[in-house]
């Protein structure tokens, strides 16, 4: 039998792959924000509102990059990246489908954005990430990234991140 085998590459933000995983984790935080606070999932118009109004062109070279996870050839995460300074970069929306998690596809996503923002000149990485995305969390941590003081205003974030490149 031939093991599963996981690839991270540049993926334009906008191709069907993307936005198949974009309307998969869009699905996935905003159920666990609404049945957290509000003890309901996502309405169909809630969930196409914040669909369509997101802007991810900052995802798109010379000043970030989005990474597309596949799992045999099938679109399975991703990870973006984008430049906020010459030295900081920032990690967004690291996804993976949930059927794969725990097979290695996060922390290769988390790597290959690492790599991606040290040839973008970057020299620390940044994230923010909510309190009911532990396993999110958890991850970070175990990859080396340290908790910090808020470095943005974000209504959903609740806990920041660095980690030196």
């Amino acid at each position: 039998m031939t093991p599963m085998t996981w690839t991270v590459t540049p993926e334009p933000h906008d191709s069907p792959a993307a936005t198949a995983l974009w309307r998969a984790y869009y699905t996935e935080v905003s159920d666990r924000y609404y049945l957290l606070h509000e003890n309901r999932r996502t309405a169909p118009e809630e969930l196409e509102h914040e669909i369509t109004r997101a802007d991810w062109s900052a995802l798109t070279p010379p000043k970030g990059t989005l990474l597309l996870a596949r799992h045999d050839g099938e679109p399975a995460g991703t990870a973006g990246v984008r430049l906020l300074d010459p030295e900081t970069a920032e990690l967004k929306r690291v996804f993976v489908q949930p059927q794969l998690r725990g097979k290695g596809g996060a922390a290769l996503l988390v790597a290959a954005a690492e790599a991606t923002a040290r040839t973008l000149g970057a020299t620390r990485m940044i994230l923010d990430t909510r309190d009911d995305l532990t396993e999110a969390r958890a991850l970070y941590t175990r990859l080396g990234y340290e908790e910090t003081p808020p470095h943005n205003d974000d209504k959903y974030a609740e806990h920041w991140f660095s980690k030196n490149l």
